[in-house]
């Protein structure tokens, strides 16, 4: 009897790559594990309407797709090392499962602050758990610190002042995603966030976490010997992926340096052979030459498809990939197409003082687009950014 497909992570690159299989004509056995107790979710909304309680469920699929997909949804359960030779996976419960071939789909976890003390009313942002608990937080605080000012915070920063809370967020580069679009443009979300009330500190670290006699955080004192109080602290300084259970698996992975994660080519095969990496926690061989990871959510479906054909040796999509993400704050949805970076040049289009719309490039070539409030023009954009155009085609005058 042959063994199953496995996918470790039922998160949306597991059960994506688990659809995608059976799409492509799959029909035998397939594992899906999950380390949570719960059906399959969406991450993104935990951020945003779950943690402000204008929603409690983020199911991705009900318990009925399972069955009618013939998908053996195991939760609760974790793989914790992993044979490539025998092909056999060891998971926490002492026991074994043996696979044909291994799909890696583990995602992020949170990175911590070092030196921080425990206290309660201190949160990180991974999971669902993680959300109930800090909504819970949410419906009894007047004040927020929120540190770290990449997405999730800014995202939470914009969810906490909806419920009237007065938020601190305090980011160390000079702005606010600055390492994701660079100064320019974090400036002008910087602008929106001053805004909308937040005391937005860059350029400031947190030293240490203040407690009351009852061990609940009260407040912090910051780099800049500043202290603020804070009925909740959250912490979102970035994540790395979760692959410490491939230590002594072979697997190749990539520096924590270069941002970690296991390596893969273009379709996500790895260096064991059967093994295949998928969503947050692969590093894709690019058309660069490099091997990078991209934490986004349309990304985690493109590459369970590719993953899918290259497994069965069915033909791949063969339309460009263009990178797509999001973030909803406040009233403005901010999008980007393409692989906009820090280090790009910067052509700001159209500013109205809080919708925006940004184009990046590279030795004039167009690298990607960036717009607040602006989904036409961003979209508009897409088939110059697969074509490589020049920028100076979007910037002349119509």
């Amino acid at each position: 009897m042959t063994a199953p497909i496995v996918i470790v992570g039922a998160g949306l690159a597991g059960l994506r790559t688990a659809e995608e299989l059976r799409r492509a004509g799959y029909a035998g056995e397939l594992v899906l594990l999950g380390d949570e107790s719960r059906l399959p979710y969406d991450r993104p909304p935990l951020s945003k309407q779950f943690v402000r309680g204008e929603t409690d469920d983020t199911t991705l699929r009900p318990s009925e797709f399972y069955a009618e997909k013939q998908i053996d949804l195991r939760l609760s359960t974790e793989a914790v090392g992993v044979d490539t030779d025998a092909r056999r996976l060891r998971l926490a419960d002492g026991t074994a499962l043996d696979y044909d071939q291994l799909i890696i789909a583990t995602g992020l976890r949170p990175r911590r602050l070092p030196g921080l003390p425990e206290l309660s009313g201190v949160h990180m942002l991974r999971g669902h758990a993680d959300a109930v608990a800090l909504r819970a937080d949410l419906s009894g605080a007047g004040t927020a610190l929120v540190v770290g000012a990449g997405f999730i915070g800014c995202e939470l920063a914009a969810s906490f002042r909806a419920r009237g809370v007065d938020v601190v967020l305090v980011e160390p580069q000079a702005t606010p995603l600055a390492s994701v679009l660079g100064t320019e443009v974090g400036e002008l979300v910087a602008r929106m966030h001053r805004a909308e009330g937040v005391d937005l500190r860059c350029g400031v670290g947190v030293d240490t976490l203040l407690g009351d006699d009852s061990g609940r955080v009260r407040g912090a004192r910051l780099s800049d010997g500043i202290e603020v109080a804070a009925d909740l602290v959250v912490i979102g300084v970035g994540s790395r992926p979760v692959t410490e259970w491939l230590s002594d698996s072979g697997i190749a992975l990539a520096e924590p340096s270069a941002g970690g994660g296991v390596l893969a080519d273009e379709v996500g095969r790895t260096s064991a052979a059967g093994v295949w990496a998928v969503g947050d926690v692969a590093a894709w061989l690019h058309e660069t030459g490099s091997r990078k990871r991209v934490e986004h959510w349309t990304n985690a479906g493109e590459q369970a498809k590719l993953v899918a054909c290259a497994l069965l040796g069915a033909q791949p999509p063969t339309a460009a990939r263009v990178p797509y993400f999001w973030s909803d704050q406040y009233d403005v949805k901010i999008q980007a197409l393409g692989t906009p970076g820090a280090a790009d040049e910067v052509h700001i289009a159209s500013d109205d003082g809080r919708k925006f719309l940004a184009y990046y490039s590279q030795v004039g070539t167009l690298t990607g687009v960036v717009g607040a409030g602006m989904t036409a023009q961003v979209m508009k954009a897409r088939a110059k950014i697969a074509a490589s155009a020049p920028v100076t085609e979007l910037l002349a005058p119509s």
